[in-house]
């Protein structure tokens, strides 16, 4: 078996927790790379497992960095909520070597890609960004209303002022879209949420669509600036003279779970869903 070890190396800790499960990764299997801080192009590499310390922040990052060439990965947790990840730093040398033996399940979830077409850039390859949780179309400067324009498939679906506008993925269905009002989807559907962020009507609502179809994003106003924001580490400049096109991508964000893992007891013990109220006592 390869491994790699990723995480980020500028939080806390961190760092250390790597130099510290190193040899016993190294008894159990090879360590193919060892990278904090995304240094290595891993599509040169090749990996059985890529072990992530940190939290749901570091998963992105690490999806990030294998880009078109995603490896099953199994989160350990070092942050506070840990939604992505599978194991607590303290489980992980009794949960590790069942594993490496295949007493897990490896699920693949919808992943997006955004391209960022440039008015007059025909001949050039449009801007290219993989996104496991969401993709957000944000005013610019904040606090500032925008049109934004929706279709699918090439049909118009909306025009509306608000402060923006979230497409999720069932994975990212628990972040920015549930802050947002946006509905919870079970991670294994293929499907596409659709959030308003503050949107200026009573009548627009979250949608749900098909993953296979095609989003397109304009802001038809002639004034209009905007930041296309993807999984919230990478940000693009948008004028009303761009276009955003919003696709599943062509790869998927490979889980690793351990048999007892439930999605619902994961909703449950990290976001408190479906706890009774606390009352008093009388």
């Amino acid at each position: 078996m390869q491994l790699f070890l990723l995480g980020n190396g500028h939080k806390p800790g961190v760092s250390d927790v790597a130099r510290h499960l190193l040899p016993w990764l190294r008894s159990l299997a090879q360590v193919s790379v060892v990278d904090l801080h995304q240094q290595v192009d891993l599509s040169q590499h090749f990996a059985d497992l890529a072990l992530v310390l940190g939290g749901d922040g570091a998963i992105l990052r690490a999806v990030r960095q294998m880009g078109y060439h995603q490896r099953p990965t199994l989160g350990i947790n070092l942050g506070k909520l840990g939604f992505l990840t599978e194991v607590n730093l303290e489980e992980i040398q009794t949960v590790l070597p069942g594993i490496l033996q295949g007493q897990c399940t490896v699920t693949r979830h919808l992943m997006l890609e955004c391209l960022v077409e440039r008015k007059g850039a025909a001949e050039s390859e449009p801007l290219r960004r993989l996104s496991l949780n969401e993709v957000i179309v944000f005013a610019d400067p904040p606090m500032e209303l925008v049109e934004i324009a929706l279709e699918i498939d090439g049909a118009s679906v909306t025009t509306f002022a608000g402060d923006g506008l979230i497409l999720s993925t069932p994975i990212g269905s628990t972040g920015h879209n549930l802050s947002a009002g946006g509905p919870i989807l079970h991670q294994d559907l293929q499907a596409i949420v659709m959030t308003p962020i503050c949107a200026h009507t009573l009548t627009y609502r979250p949608l749900i669509d098909r993953a296979d179809r095609q989003f397109g994003i304009r802001l038809p106003q002639p004034t209009a600036r905007g930041t296309v924001i993807v999984d919230g580490q990478d940000r693009i400049s948008i004028t009303h003279e761009d276009r955003v096109t919003i696709v599943q991508a062509p790869v998927a964000f490979e889980r690793v779970r351990r048999p007892v893992s439930s999605y619902y007891r994961t909703l449950q013990d990290k976001l408190r869903w479906g706890a009774p109220p606390s009352y008093r006592e009388p």
